[in-house]
């Protein structure tokens, strides 16, 4: 994994196009380059008018961009998504495992396998919930696990997203772009369809209404059209034929929550919240909050609804965390990790500490917390100056950074200015979990558009890919 070859998905090192691209490549190689041009507009031109768009905060009035599309697919062959799935799999069904563990009998805890003040001092650990059993013991419904291709070409699992994760409708949304912009290509390659994760989400969050509702009524709830995934959460709800509500649309009665329409209050069974922790009821958590629904908490604790995903998964996500998960995955279900992490350094330990200190301008270094590619340090592009007050900033607070070695990740053929050229990728599929685990054949493909860059994350300039796994 140290080397620096960076690994061409589409060419092998003697510039021929592997197998899984050929029926591509053929079919780019006789596409005139002034159609290539006319469709990349029209790709432009449909998202825009789909108002395909983020948010970035901090951002000059808080404009909105449109998210980059790159119109030639990553292509993924049948065999290699084949263990991609049953690998994240086992990672998520270890996740909630762990989950369930820690607010529960807190086994992993007494075995020593973490340091109980790791888990229990941190700030996405959430005491109220310490003995609330959720249906099927699921904590984390929604995953977005980012993986990465480095070295010979092995997949990394470079983080898990348990919280709030998003991006799910743009992977959606590139594809039926791309089925729209060249229907033709879809009948030379055989793609396995995604477009039913709308309906194994609404089959997910309906698996968690409460004992005897046999028709749950479900709703999602965003913090509001200022947010910067509102356009997700907008078309998510659109696309399951649930209500988008914020909020004030909510309210608590009798450790019931009810929707408010115009025929009066409606009984709410299911929330699928895009709101942080913090967030999602002002009288258990931040009292500030304007976002949240007072008394949700409570609510949730006597089982009367159903939120996914569940209050307190933020602690199997926290990068603290994430250098344990292959010791869960023996710990709960004794087997190897079928997907590897990428080797990481603990900071708060004082030899990890001390090594990367000695190597900081080879290392990546991340902040527990951070999300978004801030908050990070990538050591080889870094000035003298960033690393002298990085260094400054990990020495005075050890245990809030981890460090990882700076990966040779995988590059896809990406259309830029000057042509098409080779830009860095990660991968994120999205695991569903409810009365099994199921996920569409896929995730989001991320690509870093500036030349050299391994940031691929939207607020920093990425942009994204139709990620195709072939059916055969």
């Amino acid at each position: 994994m140290a080397a620096t070859k960076i690994l061409d998905e589409m060419h092998a090192d003697d510039a021929s196009v592997r197998p899984h691209y050929r029926p591509y490549a053929d079919w780019l190689a006789a596409m005139p380059g002034d159609r290539i041009a006319e469709k990349r507009a029209e790709a432009d031109l449909l998202f825009r008018r789909a108002g395909i768009t983020f948010a970035v905060y901090g951002d000059e009035g808080g404009t909105e961009r449109l998210i980059p599309f790159d119109i030639v697919p990553r292509i993924i062959p049948a065999s290699e998504w084949d263990l991609l799935q049953r690998g994240l799999r086992q990672r998520v069904t270890a996740l909630n495992a762990f989950l369930h563990d820690v607010y529960h009998d807190q086994e992993i805890l007494r075995a020593g396998m973490l340091p109980a003040e790791q888990v229990l001092c941190n700030t996405q650990y959430r005491p109220e919930m310490q003995g609330i059993d959720l249906p099927m013991d699921v904590y984390a419904h929604i995953a977005g696990v980012d993986l990465v291709r480095a070295g010979a070409g092995e997949f990394y699992v470079l983080e898990d997203n348990l919280r709030v994760p998003s991006g799910v409708s743009y992977m959606l949304e590139d594809r039926k772009a791309m089925m729209r912009l060249f229907p033709d290509l879809f009948a030379r390659c055989p793609v396995s369809p995604i477009e039913h994760y709308p309906d194994l989400l609404l089959e997910t969050l309906r698996s968690v209404a409460p004992a005897g509702v046999r028709d749950p009524t479900v709703v999602l709830l965003t913090p509001g059209a200022h947010n910067s995934a509102y356009f997700e959460h907008a078309f998510l709800a659109q696309q399951m034929g649930i209500e988008l509500v914020e909020g004030q649309d909510l309210l608590i009665d009798d450790e019931m929550v009810f929707m408010r329409t115009t025929q009066g209050p409606r009984r709410v069974d299911v929330i699928y919240r895009r709101i942080d922790d913090d967030f999602l009821d002002p009288l258990a958590f931040r009292p500030d909050s304007m976002l949240g629904v007072p008394g949700l908490l409570t609510a949730y604790r006597a089982g009367r609804v159903g939120i996914c995903n569940a209050v307190g998964t933020g602690i199997a996500d926290d990068k603290s965390t994430y250098p344990h998960v292959p010791d869960m995955i023996r710990f709960y279900l004794g087997e190897e990790p079928l997907l590897a992490n990428v080797p990481t350094w603990i900071l708060r330990r004082p030899d990890d500490l001390a090594y990367a200190l000695a190597h900081l301008d080879e290392l990546v270094v991340k902040e527990v917390h951070g999300a978004g590619g801030y908050g990070m340090l990538i050591g080889p592009q870094a000035s003298r100056a960033e690393l002298a007050a990085f260094r400054a900033r990990i020495e005075a607070d050890p245990a809030r950074y981890i460090a990882q070695p700076t990966l040779s990740l995988s590059a896809c053929p990406t259309f830029v200015e000057s042509g098409l050229a080779p830009r860095h990728v990660d991968l994120r599929p999205f695991v569903l979990s409810g009365r099994e685990v199921v996920m569409v054949p896929g995730g989001l493909t991320r690509v870093a558009l500036r030349e050299g860059s391994l940031v691929v994350n939207s607020s920093q300039g990425g942009g994204t890919k139709d990620t195709w796994v072939l059916a055969r």
